[in-house]
């Protein structure tokens, strides 16, 4: 952080009227908004600092989800200070060790378990009443994400035109992927519940970016932890454990008791597919809108991911061949060009 830095320099200055002594903010990380995080380190303690402009992300949706999640349990980031026209907050540190450090074979079917364990905690902020109605994961909100796609990775960054029976197979894949989320029961859900986003602090799982919650799929966090952007398990695996959260939705209610394994499978292979398109989407605007290049490593594992599963449903197997043919050939093209431009 340098004198140029206009907020760095505000936040030093509001931390340093709270503590009373001089600190030394250290930048530890910066997510994939335009949020920051640093660390104080004082003689009895370390925190966290967050710069969040609140034009771009405001801090009282966090806050507010932050009490909530503590409230029913969860062990989150507290809040210790803040301040919403500048945007600051000083938070409890939870360590540096992400969950997605520490996992392998022999290890990761407990920790997704303990992790599957918490989702009914998450599921109930939406009737404690202590937040504001959670946003609607509705039809254009899906779309939304969906376009995402559409825009920053085939128009920005792959520049395809695509002719009119390419842009008719992409609206029904869109469709069913639509259907299939608003036909599932709604719950409170995290929206981005996956190995980076769980801290591991004295062996306890801790949730952090918390802060985008909506109501929504029952499915939506379970398929972002076990189909996750940042690493695959085998499918025996990831199918014992969807059947665990498929075990656990019924006997809590969340999903009606006449519900079958596959009809849930149908909803979870369908909500991580649509969820992946949208990554995939987000990772080219992380780059291109955000400077944040690091994610574009993370697309091909994505890619992968959306042509396994469309493959496996008939009504989707020509949105697989088309990105096999169109998007695959044209996504290796363009990070070969980058890596000779470096």
């Amino acid at each position: 952080m340098t004198l140029s830095d206009p907020r760095f320099l505000s936040l030093n200055q509001w931390l340093n009227a709270y503590f009373s002594d001089e600190v030394t903010p250290i930048l530890i990380s910066g997510d994939a908004s335009f949020r920051r995080y640093f660390r104080i380190t004082t003689p009895d303690a370390t925190f966290i600092a967050a710069d969040s402009p609140p034009q771009l992300v405001p801090i009282a949706p966090f806050i507010a989800l932050s009490n909530a999640y503590a409230a029913v349990g969860l062990t989150i980031p507290k809040v210790i200070h803040s301040d919403a026209a500048q945007g600051f907050m000083l938070m409890s540190d939870l360590g540096d060790t992400q969950l997605l450090s520490v996992l392998n074979v022999q290890n990761v079917a407990d920790y997704y378990r303990q992790a599957l364990d918490l989702l009914p905690q998450v599921a109930s902020v939406v009737e404690s009443g202590l937040v504001q109605p959670l946003p609607l994961y509705d039809e254009a909100f899906v779309r939304r994400e969906l376009h995402i796609f559409t825009e920053w990775l085939l128009g920005t960054h792959l520049n395809l035109s695509l002719d009119e029976s390419e842009l008719q197979m992409l609206s029904d894949s869109f469709d069913l992927l639509v259907d299939n989320a608003l036909s599932q029961p709604s719950v409170g859900m995290h929206r981005d519940f996956h190995s980076r986003n769980l801290m591991l602090q004295a062996g306890e799982l801790c949730i952090i970016d918390f802060q985008d919650a909506v109501v929504g799929p029952v499915t939506y966090d379970a398929v972002s932890l076990l189909r996750d952007c940042y690493i695959r398990w085998p499918q025996p695996l990831v199918a014992d454990l969807m059947q665990y959260h498929y075990q656990q939705a019924l006997a809590l209610g969340f999903i009606p008791a006449l519900t079958t394994l596959e009809q849930y499978q149908t909803w979870f292979d369908l909500m991580g597919l649509q969820r992946h398109i949208k990554a995939v989407g987000i990772f080219a605007r992380l780059n291109y809108r955000d400077s944040k290049p690091a994610y574009m490593a993370d697309i091909p594992l994505t890619l992968t991911y959306i042509v396994d599963i469309a493959m496996q449903y008939p009504e989707l197997v020509s949105f697989a061949h088309w990105l096999t043919r169109r998007v695959l050939p044209a996504f290796a093209a363009s990070q070969s060009l980058s890596e000779v431009k470096q």
